[in-house]
């Protein structure tokens, strides 16, 4: 049956179909597989096993594509190159049955090409570690090394380095799967654009069971160096405004290992436009960061790369310095290093391991105004006597808001960060203990950040944060050291406060002027809710409410 619904006004029609289905649809019986003496039947029997068609289901088209394709990924899995699901039909057969009943054959087309019914080896392997468009590959070097062509006119990549990122053998069936793998894990090496894999039959004999496959690997590197330049207007909201410069250099694949050197470097001049007797007070910062990235796991005892089938480790080795000036106030110069570990353990989960972590911070040049400010907190005093921070940290990492057309999306980030229990154990003497005559750090501090999006709509969702962390000092240190503590507000936390603004014992001065340190907390706990909608084109909307504080476990 139908029916017509017009619209003179507006020129249009709608036709609305209703359908009357039977009460009971066919059922089927049994799902079989035709004989046949072509190997290509055992491999297609096999997988059977896991078939989406089951007994007692009702007769389905779209099932039927789906075991198809099912059919098509697991016999390309076996090396069957060539394969395609259209090679596959159904027929259905309900004579046998009185009732709606059938049986459900499967078997291959008349048509099927003999390349179609027959699994690729790979014979031979050639990786381009430096390809250009257009270029001649025949006048360029070939080194062969692990069953492998490398073939390049310089070194640009050593081949040692690249073959455990490289999961296709010479003499292994075709496997798309690692096919997909090899060229996640050359990507995710940072110094290559694009990576393309393609494939070339080669010529072989009618009689032969096997057909012959010639994987060829493009690796089209980006540029080896590159710099970047940003110039900033700050303003803050302790009235402090003023231009920063930051520039960054990469070099890439810097010792023919995939290995990437960042070196970034920043100047910042800031002055209080306002503020009392506070006016016209400045702050200067200059800061270099530098990061060098080795795309595989540096460590003194061989590691079996099997290990890590998603990704190879990357070892990162980071160093840098700040020094900050306040005028009439103080200056404060720091010094950072670490030795860790990056791993990827799949799509979702990312781990990093810094088993060095250091940090040194000389105050100096202060003012009595700032000397009046400590005398006044003990607390934030103590936190500036223990400028050395020595021990291990870890970072776990769920982002399952990679799928963004999920209905319920999860992120998790918990840290842990355990300081001077090793130099405590290399040091002698009475509380508070010192190494290479500095007095060192000893603390447990643990975070953890959960996100939950409720997807609505395309453009709408719920979002959800919690947070919380506790720090807790113990051993050579009362408190937690000020660089390590918790702070509460802003635009990342609780919005209605101000940076450092928000927890127990925020200093105050007596005249009201703004202040440059504020007393933060050993413990964090926080609560984020919002609604995010769209309002027109671009521009977005949110509707959120927080909650939160820090506070600290001993007066």
């Amino acid at each position: 049956d139908h029916s017509v619904e017009e619209n003179e006004q507006k020129k249009t029609a709608k036709i609305f179909y209703a359908a009357r289905l039977p009460e009971e649809p066919y059922v089927l019986e049994n799902y079989k597989l035709d004989n046949d003496s072509l190997q290509i039947y055992k491999e297609i029997k096999e997988t059977l096993s896991d078939a989406l068609l089951q007994s007692g289901e009702p007769f389905n088209l779209a099932v039927m594509k789906l075991e198809r394709e099912r059919i098509d990924r697991e016999l390309k899995n076996r090396g069957y190159y060539n394969f395609s699901s259209n090679f596959l039909i159904f027929e259905a057969d309900t004579n046998q049955y009185d009732r709606k009943k059938f049986d459900l054959f499967l078997r291959l087309k008349k048509d099927v090409p003999e390349a179609g019914t027959k699994p690729y080896l790979i014979k031979r392997v050639n990786v381009y570690p430096n390809y250009v468009v257009g270029t001649d590959s025949l006048k360029r070097d070939t080194v062969r090394y692990e069953g492998k062509n490398y073939i390049q006119n310089q070194e640009f990549f050593k081949p040692k380095r690249l073959d455990p990122y490289i999961l296709l053998d010479e003499g292994e069936l075709y496997d798309p799967t690692a096919s997909s793998k090899t060229s996640r894990r050359l990507t995710s090496i940072g110094a290559y654009k694009f990576v393309n894999i393609r494939y070339d039959e080669l010529d072989s004999l009618s009689t032969d069971s096997l057909g012959y496959l010639e994987a060829n690997i493009f690796l089209s590197p980006l540029n080896k160096r590159s710099i970047r330049a940003e110039l900033q207007a700050v303003t803050k909201s302790n009235n402090f405004a003023g231009p920063h410069l930051a520039l960054t250099y990469t070099n890439r694949n810097l010792f023919h290992g995939g290995e990437i050197l960042n070196i970034s470097g920043k100047v910042g001049y800031e002055r209080q436009l306002s503020g009392g007797s506070q006016e016209g007070l400045t702050s200067t910062q200059f800061r270099v960061d530098s990061d060098l990235i080795f795309p595989r796991m540096l460590f003194p005892i061989a590691i079996n790369n099997e290990w890590f089938k998603y990704s190879i480790p990357k070892t990162k080795i980071s160093a840098g310095f700040e020094y900050l000036n306040r005028s009439n106030l103080f200056s404060l110069f720091s010094v950072t290093g670490s030795f860790g570990y990056i791993w990827r353990a799949n799509r979702y989960i990312t781990h990093e391991l810094n088993p060095f972590s250091v940090n040194y911070v000389k105050l100096s040049k202060t003012t009595e105004v700032f000397n009046d400010i400590l005398n006044e907190n003990p607390f934030l005093k103590s936190s500036f006597e223990q400028q050395f921070i020595a021990g291990l940290t870890y970072s776990f990492i769920y982002n399952g808001m990679v799928d963004v057309n999920e209905t319920h999306q999860f992120f998790v980030n918990s840290n842990l960060d355990l300081a001077g229990n090793a130099i405590d154990l290399l040091s002698n003497g009475e509380t508070p203990k010192k190494f290479l005559g500095l007095e060192f750090a000893q603390y447990a501090k643990i975070d953890a950040d959960f996100r939950y999006h409720f997807r609505i709509a395309a453009q709408q969702k719920i979002a959800t944060r919690l947070y919380a962390g506790i720090g807790i000092p113990y051993g050579n240190s009362d408190v937690m050291p000020f660089s390590r503590q918790f702070f509460s507000g802003g635009p990342y936390s609780v919005r209605a406060f101000r940076i450092r603004s928000l927890g127990p014992g925020t200093y105050k001065p007596e005249d009201g002027n703004a202040t440059y340190y504020d007393q933060m907390g050993n413990i964090r706990l926080e609560a984020n809710l919002e609604y995010r909608f769209p309002i027109y084109q671009f521009l977005k909307g949110a509707v959120f409410a927080d909650a939160g504080n820090v506070w600290n476990t001993e007066s």
